[in-house]
């Protein structure tokens, strides 16, 4: 159950309206996420969320690919299922493949693990690693 409902673009009115048609230009889609519809019950922070998630997810010294990799990853180590599936399928459009999922998932799950063996043993940190 969630605590708003979704803002549907016939309600969006102003700000809203504007950062709506910007996602769907942006993201060449038809329709507006329930993720962006949700949050619009505050205006300001759809407007924050848009605008830093595409200056940070913007191509740099890393690929749209690898961070949208790295989105998932935090993703699946958060228990986010929307964000989960909204990314993979972002990851999927930009090249990635089962395989390269099969690892990435992998990789999280091992990270996972040796974090909560180190925290739970209370692992002291090497010398090197000061």
């Amino acid at each position: 159950m969630t605590f708003f409902k979704k803002i549907s673009e016939k309600q969006a009115q102003g700000k809203i309206k504007k950062i709506f048609q910007e996602i769907k230009e942006k993201r060449k889609i038809n329709f507006i996420p329930n993720f962006w519809k949700t949050i619009a019950n505050n205006p300001d922070t759809l407007e924050r969320t848009w605008n830093s998630l595409q200056q940070v997810m913007k191509k740099g010294e890393l690929s749209t690919l690898t961070k949208e990799m790295i989105y998932v990853a935090v993703s699946m180590t958060n228990s986010c299922k929307y964000c989960i599936k909204s990314h993979t399928l972002a990851a999927k459009k930009q090249g990635m493949s089962d395989e390269m999922l099969n690892e990435l998932i992998a990789v999280v799950a091992m990270a996972n693990e040796t974090n909560r063996l180190v925290e739970s043993y209370q692992v002291e940190l090497d010398s090197y690693l000061k």
